[in-house]
């Protein structure tokens, strides 16, 4: 999209991170019945210090559109990500600019960032029966259901494994 820039997070993003990440969990219902999440989708200080964090701005008016946290194996925020492979979490795009393409760019850039550094693959969970676009987009970019990654982080909460091999079709 056109008027986007996808860019690391500096310190002075970090609040307004935080407030969008947790304001579109809970426009999603993800939040409903949870203890502890928010705390947690609201820490960009020890997101960034453990991953890099990337937003996406409207470059004419400077406004956060989403963000996105890129992690390797063996970070604290590493669910499923195996050796040679990369992984993202906590993609939200404020709900008021939903559609606008922010959140395809984010996952795009954090395949990109993967292939950048040379990984085989990309890995995800999306929460099962939520964010239905964010499961079309995911499959659109190519992210194929890995049910061998499937997991619950805690009762009631299912995830769904998905992968994106970056290597088909290389020798």
């Amino acid at each position: 999209m056109t008027g986007l820039l996808v860019r690391p997070a500096t310190p002075a993003d970090f609040a307004a991170v935080a407030a969008l990440t947790v304001a579109a969990y809970e426009a999603d219902g993800q939040l409903k019945g949870e203890h502890g999440y928010a705390e947690v989708l609201a820490d960009v200080t020890r997101r960034a210090t453990h991953g890099e964090v990337l937003v996406a701005v409207d470059e004419a008016t400077g406004r956060l559109l989403g963000s996105v946290t890129f992690v390797l194996p063996g970070s604290p925020y590493a669910e499923l990500s195996g050796p040679g492979e990369a992984e993202f979490r906590m993609l939200a795009v404020d709900p008021a600019a939903q559609g606008r393409g922010a959140g395809a760019a984010l996952a795009r850039a954090c395949v990109d960032r993967a292939a950048a550094l040379g990984c085989s693959a990309v890995v995800i969970c999306v929460r099962s029966g939520f964010a239905g676009s964010a499961h079309r987009l995911y499959e659109r970019i190519g992210f194929v259901r890995t049910p061998e990654k499937d997991w619950a982080p805690v009762p009631g909460v299912e995830l769904l494994g998905l992968r994106l091999d970056l290597l088909a079709g290389q020798s």
